[in-house]
């Protein structure tokens, strides 16, 4: 019996349990002459094609599947290649200013966007380096030494 024959023989008698079908499916597998039997019992009722039916089936399940994941996986990457998941993401652009005056002998500035006091940086780049395997640093800025 083809899988084909299998789906049909399923359609048209409703009333067995589709563990029984699959028993019989299998008993009807392994010898031929009830397989000749059934396969010929299991001729298709109407004039159009059943394997017909059952590609364009399997075909239409496969591109919707396939569509499906296709919207899934760029909703994914698109929120994965994202860097910045904390800080001001009311604003079209991150833009803050620091007066030269301002930064004294030393300042440290965070680039892994996970610092609490972006944009000043607190070390948090280090665990996010141990949890990712980056290598992200601050950007350190220091007065001149004369």
């Amino acid at each position: 019996m083809t899988i084909s024959g299998f789906f049909l023989h399923a359609q048209r008698d409703s009333s067995q349990s589709l563990y029984d079908l699959l028993a019989q499916f299998a008993c009807c597998s392994s010898e031929g002459s009830l397989l000749d039997e059934v396969e010929a019992e299991m001729s298709c009722p109407s004039s159009q094609n059943c394997h017909s039916k059952l590609i364009l089936y399997a075909t239409g399940i496969a591109i919707g599947g396939i569509t499906i994941g296709y919207f899934i996986g760029q909703k994914v990457a698109k929120s994965r290649a994202r860097c910045n998941h904390t800080v001001k993401l009311n604003t079209d652009k991150v833009v803050d200013t620091v007066d030269i005056e301002d930064v004294g002998d030393k300042k440290v500035f965070c680039r892994c966007w996970k610092s609490k006091k972006f944009p000043f940086c607190d070390g948090s780049h280090g665990a996010h380096n141990k949890e990712t395997g980056d290598n992200v640093g601050p950007l350190v800025i220091k007065k001149k030494e004369i």
